[in-house]
């Protein structure tokens, strides 16, 4: 399954269309809004992760560009600090995609980040935050939530 977060610009003759829903009806795009700002009759901006075919994705992608959507993809990663882990497993319940797990029997927290998506759950259920999501891989500034 394809995952991608987005930075989406709605202009504001947009603003009252069910776009969303378009993505799951025409599309068989799954979504998951991380944050929102739409308001009637004015530009709006939204953070989205669409999950689905490859193909799929890159038509409803082409289709919100089509309705005058920017789409931006946000490249990010997750790093996890191995020093403050302790290996509670708080973040695996809250994983979306499955890219950490406990690894059975030693019980261990395993982090994949070639499954990772960087929506940044694990960074604010880690109760010693040794998540930390980074947009920019080259500098590697970190955001925390």
């Amino acid at each position: 399954m394809y995952t991608r977060i987005y930075f989406l610009r709605y202009p504001k003759e947009t603003s009252d269309q069910p776009i969303i829903y378009r993505l799951v009806k025409s599309y068989d795009v799954e979504f998951n809004i991380l944050k929102a700002d739409i308001r009637p009759q004015r530009d709006g901006i939204m953070v989205l992760e669409l999950k689905g075919q490859k193909e799929n994705v890159q038509d409803a992608l082409d289709y919100l560009k089509s309705l005058g959507v920017k789409a931006e993809r946000l490249a990010g990663k997750v790093r996890r600090d191995d020093k403050k882990c302790f290996q509670c497993g708080a973040c695996t319940g809250i994983c979306p995609v499955g890219a950490l797990y406990v690894q059975r029997p030693e019980m261990e927290v395993i982090f994949d980040p070639e499954k990772c998506t960087a929506c940044g759950l694990c960074v604010t259920g880690c109760p010693v935050r040794a998540m930390e999501v980074c947009f920019d891989p080259l500098t590697e500034k970190s955001i925390t939530v």
